[in-house]
């Protein structure tokens, strides 16, 4: 017999008590817990398998014959392959990520026009547009096929049905929170809705070895709304960066099974779509001013490609009792611990100014090669210097002033070459790793940030 049992869940966590409470002890979140009534099934229609089935399954050797070797689906859309790790693996289940107006959709529709032209079976799904709606946007991205199937539906009996029935090489889910489980009674976009769609996706995508992608909302927090448990189950988690005012978009891989998590895919927002961007570099520098305090380019190294970036400091008097810092683009946290080395070891009263700080492009940099290139710019703004616009910072900088050694410094100065730039300032400990690339480019090795500071200005 059937039996109904109340929960509480909690949409953030997931986690599940027979009573409401008002903070979740798991995550810590307040008033996020809501009613679901959940079915609870007897022996009869529980889904497990048969002792005779059960018996012969076997174990089979990871070299053997039997496993069948699979082979990447390019996309066609080679910053998007870059960040896959050089294209679809079949079977993979995939979640791409960002804000509203972002692109997701945009370029999920982009990739299934690519794939179809060239020969692979693909069908879009989507739970917010219509099906003449998807027909009217692709007409407006200019993009045009007879062999993509599309379906407006929510209801997973019937996607997976339809699913069955196409053999599609490539699927598309737009989105996950728009999906519904007849046999949860919870709402769409519930915690066990979308944990229960992406569990059937999942099974879908091992069984058919059919590449799915699912696009994701994210909170106001910049998470992907839903359990966490959802980045876990997937293979592939891609996130939209960029602001909906900037022309550019980053496609970072935060989790990857079959690839780096370094990679980065940078597309420009164009009246027909998301273009590709092959020289980041050239474009983020474009609008360089020139000869003005405040503004360093530093080289940035995203999975195994070097970029060149520009980012800007401002430090000007502050009105206020406590100073402020704005800070874009950058670790907030990471530019105070430099503001207070430099107080330390340079003397520069930072104390009583307030700082801003931005990258240029809407990017985010995260790794800490670029803490000299921050400092130089703090440094170039206060004195009102300005640095050699053919100038570079590249280096780590710890609490005690020294300026640390940083991964791959030839490959970074080998892009800045091509750019223009001959001046490099680097850590003392990479100039026996430096080779020479050019006879014309001076390369200076500082050991502390007053020896850089210095040579930058």
């Amino acid at each position: 017999m059937k039996k109904n049992e109340t929960i509480f869940e909690c949409q953030t966590c997931g986690y599940q008590t027979p009573k409401w409470m008002g903070r979740c002890p798991d995550c810590g979140k307040w008033d996020c817990f809501v009613e679901n009534s959940t079915v609870l099934s007897g022996p009869a229609r529980r889904r497990s398998m048969k002792k005779k089935d059960i018996a012969e399954i076997e174990a089979v050797l990871l070299d053997s014959d039997e496993i069948e070797n699979i082979e990447r689906k390019k996309t066609g859309i080679n910053e998007l392959d870059r960040t896959l790790g050089g294209g679809i693996t079949p079977g993979s289940l995939i979640l791409i990520g960002g804000e509203p107006g972002i692109g997701k959709s945009t370029l999920m529709l982009q990739v299934l026009y690519a794939l179809s032209d060239n020969g692979s079976k693909v069908l879009y799904v989507s739970g917010e547009e219509s099906a003449s709606q998807i027909r009217l946007r692709s007409k407006r991205l200019g993009l045009f096929s007879s062999s993509i199937f599309v379906a407006s539906e929510i209801d997973m009996d019937i996607i997976l049905s339809i699913a069955e029935k196409i053999k599609p090489d490539i699927m598309i889910i737009d989105s996950i929170q728009t999906m519904f489980n007849k046999d949860i009674s919870s709402v769409p976009g519930s915690v066990s809705q979308v944990r229960e769609s992406t569990t059937r996706l999942m099974i879908t995508a091992k069984k058919s070895s059919v590449s799915i992608f699912l696009i994701g909302h994210v909170t106001k927090e910049g998470a992907i709304a839903g359990p966490k448990l959802l980045e876990h189950i997937v293979d592939t988690v891609l996130y939209f960066e960029g602001d909906r005012n900037h022309i550019f978009r980053i496609l970072r891989a935060v989790k990857n099974r079959f690839g780096s998590t370094n990679e980065i895919g940078v597309f420009e927002m164009q009246e027909k779509g998301l273009c590709e961007v092959s020289n980041p570099s050239a474009l983020f520098l474009s609008q360089r001013p020139k000869a003005a305090p405040g503004s360093v380019v530093i080289a940035s190294l995203e999975g195994t490609r070097p970029i060149l970036i520009e980012i800007q400091a401002l430090v000007s008097a502050t009105n206020f009792g406590t100073p402020r810092r704005t800070i874009l683009g950058l670790d907030h946290n990471r530019v105070a611990l430099l503001a207070a080395v430099m107080e330390k070891r340079l003397g520069i009263r930072l104390i009583g100014s307030d700082i801003f700080m931005n990258v240029t492009g809407g990017i985010k940099i995260e790794e800490p090669a670029v803490d000299l290139g921050i400092i130089s710019a703090i440094a170039s703004s206060y004195f009102d210097k300005p640095i050699r616009s053919n100038a570079i910072a590249i280096g780590e900088v710890g609490l005690t002033g020294e300026v640390r050694a940083v991964s791959h410094i030839d490959i970074r100065i080998a892009e800045a070459v091509k750019m223009g730039f001959d001046k490099y300032i680097i850590p003392a400990g990479n100039l026996k790793r430096v080779k020479k690339l050019n006879k014309d480019i001076d390369i200076i090795g500082a050991a502390t940030i007053a020896e850089a500071v210095d040579a930058v200005l």
